[in-house]
């Protein structure tokens, strides 16, 4: 079959052989399909050497080093730059989150593609495959196996460093590994071996058939059918094995698990890749054939079987021999066969081409029906699984089915229907358009029209939007936000919408659809009323997607009537497109509003609103006492005069008091707690903090002839004032609430003032006893220096007397007679005071 190098897609029969099937009535069971997009670039420039499937992505890796991860048709979603030579092999974990890359000049890389973990190392030889543990994921089992020469086992302990152990050596070159559960299979020069890393043992050793054969030539497959079944070709042979559980009694010193053979049997090509399916196999076969002409072997299309293993031999099920790019040049070793367990997806690798079998479901059925014009087959099929039919040359069977659908009452389905069989026949899509029309189901049909890069005339899709404006308004507006603007004119449907709401100007779905339309055809003013006359949710999205901060300008106080919080929020954060300023003009009249706005405003920072600090004081009067107070503390920029007028005239005492003793006049502070509060509590708490003795005598001479003033007094004054000067202005006779109480608790204020008196005085003198003491020790404690002009010691003293060391008193000798002092200043020269000390 004719190859076309340069189409990015096949259709499953193109892939296959033509002769083969020309003949056949039986059913194929795979499909197949070019995995192109990003995958068609790579593979012009570079080579595939290896790939690995996850049900997430694809890894796949390259003859230069490069190392890309693809989505499932292909395209790239990163790239790697691994080395600048070939990948041997990508090993990923179930969960897809960790990935193992190893390349022919002995570089291995372990990393995490969410994560920065990771492990790196150069080895001095290539290495030809990585395995990482199937949850290596999860920190117990940080573990992953590299072949070359020899098969490694890396595992990170807990301090997070790579313990390396030797597995296996001295077989050759290890070539492919799989790793299941705690089954661990490789396959080097001599055979297959299996690892149990929860018993650390080896458990088996599957000698290689077709030894002649050069095992890097036609490398060993392994792919694992289950948790304990693994399945090994190589050359022409095929082996199945199960690993089974040793009898307790039978171990003595034998492995816990052994390995049984179930089905050995060879095959008629070479082996390049295995999969299971159920209880069958998918094999890719490496193919020579002879000339016809000449008795040298040639290389043949890569054939892709299915077989039933049986005991000593199989069954063919299904073969299909693949066009693949650039087969005539592929060896044995150049093919693999990946596969996807959710999926039943099969990806066919060579250098220059990916190849993904699956397997055929119902829709693939009816369309082979269509393609052996088994119609009668094809409808039953079709009536029965309710499944879409292909269009081309069967059309005809797909109107009929349509129509049968139709007869039959079921018009959602025969609308379903004709996104398939109508395809972009632009007439048969008007046709049924106007059938479904006539028959009043254009709800049917409206949901199902092509809508994307195939659209039908304009004029159809008004007739249906006028049709659901007739009779449904909810349903009208469902097709406006499910159907792109470019659909039909615009300004048409906008007018419809107008002349129904001159009907019922107050209905919401319909102003909220003519919003939509508005929105659409960038009316954006228009749009912006609308959901501000209908306090809209999605009125502040909408300034905020369309930037339209300048449109609102005028809008400010319908936005604060509509949400005060969201609106003053929305300005506040966008002080760059509509300034402080705007905003206090358009809400001049609206002293309310306005105060919630620069109330925000002086929360964020005290001084961007300072120029409105004096308008404030009004508005916080007038809407938010509570909050005047803090204002006027926390504002360095309000006029102290103007807010002291506000206030007086709104006879707002504790504003005033505040003010005044902010302003200095403490002592009319003061006569305002004390003559509008009258709380006594209040204006001794103010005198403490003007700790000023003038304020403490107007306090006293007003509360003289207050008894309850008094009492207070007494009970506070005690550690400002004495209160003698207080007790000896009380006149006689005046009674005096609860002055036993105070005169006791000043005598006990007192009592407790000697006591820490006392009790400091007592502290001082032993800490100055503690220190003199101290100063003497020091003092006494002597320092030996050297004499380095004589050859004797000299003693020096903390008081800096100096002697030398001979010439001190020795034990009995007669105190008071002068020693020394080095051997007194008379004898002492020019510069024989100069003596170097050591500590």
């Amino acid at each position: 079959m004719a190859e076309v190098e340069d189409e990015s897609r096949k259709t499953s029969e193109e892939f296959t052989d033509e002769s083969e099937e020309e003949d056949s009535e039986e059913e194929p069971k795979l499909k197949y399909e070019r995995l192109a997009n990003g995958v068609t670039e790579i593979l012009q420039k570079d080579a595939a050497s290896c790939m690995t499937v996850h049900d997430k992505f694809l890894a796949l890796g390259t003859h230069f080093g490069k190392v890309f991860l693809l989505d499932v048709q292909g395209n790239v979603t990163q790239k790697f730059e691994i080395s600048s030579v070939k990948i041997n092999q990508i090993s990923l974990d179930e969960s897809g989150e960790h990935v193992g890359i190893c390349s022919e000049d002995g570089k291995v890389q372990v990393f995490g593609l969410y994560t920065r973990e990771g492990f790196h190392e150069n080895f001095d030889c290539p290495i030809k495959v990585v395995a990482l543990h199937p949850q290596f994921t999860r920190s117990n089992y940080k573990q992953f196996v590299t072949g070359g020469t020899k098969l490694l086992l890396y595992e990170r302990n807990w301090l997070n460093r790579w313990k390396t152990s030797v597995l296996h050596e001295g077989e050759g070159v290890i070539t492919n590994i799989h790793w299941r559960a705690n089954l661990i299979a490789w396959a080097n020069n001599v055979g297959v071996k299996i690892y149990d890393i929860s018993t650390k043992q080896r458990i088996t050793n599957v000698l290689r058939d077709n030894v002649s054969l050069r095992p890097d030539m036609y490398p060993c497959s392994l792919c694992w059918k289950d948790n304990t079944t693994l399945i090994v070709g190589w050359g022409t042979s095929i082996k199945i094995c199960a690993v089974k559980e040793r009898n307790p009694t039978e171990m003595r010193d034998l492995p816990s698990r052994y390995v049984e053979i179930v089905s050995a049997f060879e095959t008629e090509f070479f082996i390049s890749g295995l999969a299971p399916l159920a209880d069958q196999l998918v094999t890719l076969f490496f193919v020579k054939e002879n000339s016809d002409q000449m008795e040298e072997e040639f290389r043949a299309r890569p054939r892709l079987d299915i077989i039933q293993p049986l005991p000593e031999s199989c069954e063919e099920i299904s073969s299909d021999a693949l066009t693949v790019r650039n087969f005539q040049d592929n060896e044995c070793r150049d093919y693999r066969l990946e596969h996807s367990e959710g999926e039943s997806l099969f990806y066919i690798i060579s250098p220059k081409d990916i190849v993904v079998a699956k397997e055929r479901d119902q829709d693939d059925h009816i369309d082979w029906l269509l393609e052996k014009k088994k119609y009668e087959e094809a409808l039953m099929a079709a009536e029965i699984s309710f499944k879409n039919i292909k269009r081309h040359e069967v059309q005809k069977i797909g109107m009929a089915y349509i129509n049968h659908l139709v007869e039959k009452g079921d018009y959602d389905s025969a609308a379903r229907k004709c996104q398939k069989v109508l395809g972009k026949n632009m007439d048969l899509w008007e046709n049924e358009v106007y059938r479904f029309k006539t028959i009043g189901q254009l709800k049917a049909i409206s949901q199902y029209l092509p809508r994307g890069d195939l659209r039908l005339r304009p004029a159809i899709y008004e007739m249906i939007l006028h049709e659901f404006l007739k009779t449904d308004y909810e349903g009208f507006a469902t097709l406006i936000r499910e159907w792109p603007g470019e659909l039909y004119n615009n300004m048409a449907i906008v007018q419809a919408v107008i002349d129904h709401l001159k009907k019922d100007p107050t209905n919401r779905t319909l102003l909220t659809t003519l919003a939509e339309l508005y929105t659409y055809d960038q009316r954006y003013d228009r749009a912006l009323e609308i959901y501000l006359r209908l306090r809209h949710k999605d009125v502040y999205q909408l300034i905020h997607k369309h930037n339209l901060f300048s449109s609102i300008e005028d809008k400010i106080v319908l936005l604060m009537d509509f949400d005060k919080e969201k609106a003053v929020d929305m300005l506040l954060d966008n002080e760059d497109k509509i300034s402080t300023d705007r905003v206090v003009e358009e809400l001049g009249d609206r002293p309310e509003l306005l105060h919630v706005y620069l109330h925000k405003l002086f929360k964020r920072d005290h001084h961007k609103g300072q120029k409105y600090h004096e308008r404030q004081i009004g508005l916080y009067a007038e809407y938010d006492r509570p909050n005047l107070l803090p204002f006027l503390r926390d504002s360095t920029h309000c006029p102290l005069e103007k807010a002291l007028e506000i206030c007086q005239q709104r006879n707002f005492v504790e504003e005033t008091v505040f003010l005044l003793s902010r302003m200095g006049n403490c002592r009319r502070a003061l006569q305002m707690i004390m003559e509008e509060l009258g709380d006594v509590d209040k204006a001794i708490e103010f005198a403490k903090e003007q700790d000023d003795a003038e304020l403490w005598e107007d306090l006293i001479s007003y509360s003289i002839d207050k008894p309850p003033f008094i009492t207070g007094l007494l009970n506070n004054i005690g550690t400002h004032v004495d209160p003698i000067l207080l007790i000896h202005r009380i006149k006689e006779g005046m009674e005096i609430p609860n002055l036993r109480d105070s005169l006791v608790k000043i005598l006990q204020d007192y009592n407790l003032q000697i006591l820490l008196r006392e009790g400091c005085k007592k502290i001082l003198v032993a800490d100055s006893l503690s220190l003199l003491q101290k100063m003497h020790r020091t003092q006494m404690r002597g320092v030996r220096v050297d004499d380095m002009a004589k050859p004797f010691s000299v003693v020096v003293f903390h008081c800096r007397h100096m002697f030398h060391k001979e010439c001190l008193p020795s034990p009995g000798t007669i105190h008071g007679v002068q020693f020394c002092n080095i051997c007194s200043a008379k004898r002492r020269g020019p510069g024989s005071g100069i003596l170097e000390m050591k500590k």
